[in-house]
């Protein structure tokens, strides 16, 4: 579903990437670790095309991202993206959030993205909070929020960058329970992440980036456990 080949980005003399070549499988969890500033979430923003690169090619269900012809708006119906901070319209409730894009970009009626929009809501145990507004809703109930935004447009890849990250930890859980249940129902995800305990339970491979180079891809048994790379040997005995 995605190849990414010999990708390097850089930011002026910064090398950000530097010669990345991942696939990802359709109905795969990848989760890709590492700390901060090793090239992580930039991966995401280049496979979404937020991001420019210099050198390599990233392919989305065949089609090329980052080429010249290519719709970037209509590929990124497929591509669903979570950020660090969740971003609603505070003056939209819940319902509204989730509805608007679909109303927008896919040209759906106001009932019918209403319809979807509910479904979504229900889908990330958010069915009560329906008329509510962000500012009413907790740091994990408005990520859920933008998940349920994201699905709404119907994605064949979710691209999460570290979802958790930016709430307190008592509201962690009910985001990566959200996400686990995406993964039972065969989403295809990349998952940037520092919760070590859901890429060990949730992913098909684990992927640790080193200073823009993925040093070492695997199952997590794998990775958690005998990992060959020094690098990630330091990194996991720091985080564990």
């Amino acid at each position: 579903m995605i190849d990414i080949t010999n990708l390097h980005k850089r930011f002026g003399p910064l090398h950000v990437l530097k010669g990345i070549n991942l696939t990802v499988d359709k109905g795969e969890v990848l989760s890709v670790i590492g700390s901060s500033g090793s090239g992580k979430s930039t991966l995401l923003y280049c496979i979404n095309g937020l991001e420019s690169i210099q050198d390599g090619s990233i392919r989305v269900d065949d089609t090329e991202v980052h080429h010249p012809k290519t719709d970037l708006n209509r590929l990124r119906q497929k591509l669903g993206m979570v950020f660090q901070q969740w971003n609603s319209f505070p003056h939209l409730t819940a319902l509204e959030n989730v509805a608007l894009a679909p109303r927008i970009v896919k040209g759906q009626s106001k009932s019918e993205a209403s319809e979807r929009a509910s479904e979504q809501l229900n889908h990330v145990g958010l069915g009560d909070k329906l008329d509510s507004y962000p500012h009413a809703l907790s740091g994990g109930q408005q990520q859920r929020l933008a998940i349920a935004r994201a699905l709404a447009m119907e994605p064949s890849l979710m691209l999460f960058d570290e979802a958790t990250s930016a709430l307190d930890p008592e509201l962690v859980g009910e985001v990566l329970d959200t996400m686990r249940m995406l993964a039972r129902e065969g989403m295809t995800m990349i998952c940037v992440t520092h919760e070590m305990g859901f890429a060990r339970d949730v992913s098909d491979r684990v992927a640790y980036f080193h200073q823009g180079i993925m040093e070492e891809i695997g199952p997590p048994e794998q990775l958690f456990n005998t990992p060959q790379s020094e690098h990630t040997r330091a990194f996991l005995s720091k985080v564990r």
